[in-house]
């Protein structure tokens, strides 16, 4: 059967989904859950293309694989970026990850990134038609993005799903999604890449560059790919990276407080610092514990409603 060269490492799950499709055992539902960047949407995409190539004469397998590439397949389902009024209205973009209905979402200017119940009402239309071959696919990527009144519409969808009918999902955020979702699929946990399976994706690149990507990927190959084929945002991290050095091993509130500078405010540049400040730690001695505790009341802090500004200037006091 086809399998995509972009699919990177997780060996044990991909013989357990073949497995799977061996002995007839396939699931109805399945979830994929881990960190993000690890590979869940990459694999999921191959296991619905080995899915539908089920039972099809091997003539027929390339133009499968395909049609599931370019999400043309008459039984392959794909919800996973979403239309949002004034954020990601271009249709062209969208296409290119998503083949599920949302016409609805563009007829109520929609401005939110979760899943509704007219997203799930529309898709449940569309996976009641007859299958062209042995099942159906269908693949919601994170799906904690469910709003609750979809996630109730999809519990009856999951507690009598047509005969052919393969859904997966994924997420990283699995204590968010209700127990009674959770209990109907099958849950498969994705777990960070060693090295030595990474490397084979830094082919070419010099070791200084290769050492800081594994350092920074934290075993997720989405990271390493992307860092590869970005230079500019490599050289960013590199910048992000030194500072957070330096804001373990100055003595100087000042100092600290001015590399914080970019946490008082939400956005990428904010959540850039705080991952190189996780990252810089590590890197110091053993007896950094307090200084990780305080790391992490930052963080949660970070994640409220609460004024950033004090929770970052007293976080660089702690330290100080």
């Amino acid at each position: 059967m086809p399998r995509p060269h972009s699919v990177v490492g997780h060996d044990a799950i991909r013989a357990e989904l073949e497995q799977d499709l061996q002995t007839g055992n396939v699931s109805h539902a399945y979830l994929f859950t881990g960190p993000r960047h690890l590979g869940k949407m990459t694999l999921a995409r191959w296991f619905a293309t080995e899915l539908l190539s089920v039972g099809q004469p091997p003539e027929a397998l390339e133009h499968i694989q395909h049609d599931c590439e370019r999400m043309m397949h008459p039984d392959l389902f794909v919800l996973d970026q979403l239309w949002i009024a004034e954020q990601c209205d271009d249709w062209a973009v969208i296409a290119q990850t998503s083949n599920a209905p949302q016409q609805e979402r563009e007829k109520k200017k929609v401005k939110t990134d979760t899943i509704g119940i007219d997203d799930i009402r529309a898709l449940q239309e569309r996976l009641q038609e007859t299958a062209s071959g042995r099942y159906r696919c269908c693949i919601i990527r994170s799906a904690e993005r469910l709003q609750a009144e979809a996630a109730n519409a999809l519990l009856k969808i999951l507690e009598e799903p047509p005969a052919p009918l393969v859904f997966v999902f994924t997420t990283q955020a699995l204590s968010s999604l209700p127990s009674t979702i959770v209990s109907r699929m099958r849950v498969i946990r994705f777990h960070p890449l060693p090295h030595r399976e990474l490397m084979p994706l830094l082919k070419g690149v010099e070791n200084e560059d290769r050492q800081f990507i594994l350092h920074l990927a934290q075993g997720a190959p989405g990271i390493v790919q992307s860092l590869k084929a970005d230079p500019e945002a490599l050289r960013s991290h590199r910048l992000v990276h030194s500072k957070a050095v330096s804001f373990w091993r100055t003595h100087s509130l000042k100092e600290r407080l001015q590399i914080l500078e970019p946490m008082r405010e939400r956005g990428e540049e904010a959540e850039q610092l705080l991952l190189h400040l996780a990252l810089a730690l590590r890197e110091q001695s053993p007896s950094a514990l307090p200084s990780v505790q305080a790391l992490h009341e930052l963080a949660a802090g970070l994640h409220t409603n609460a004024h950033r500004g004090l929770i970052v200037q007293r976080f660089g006091m702690r330290i100080s």
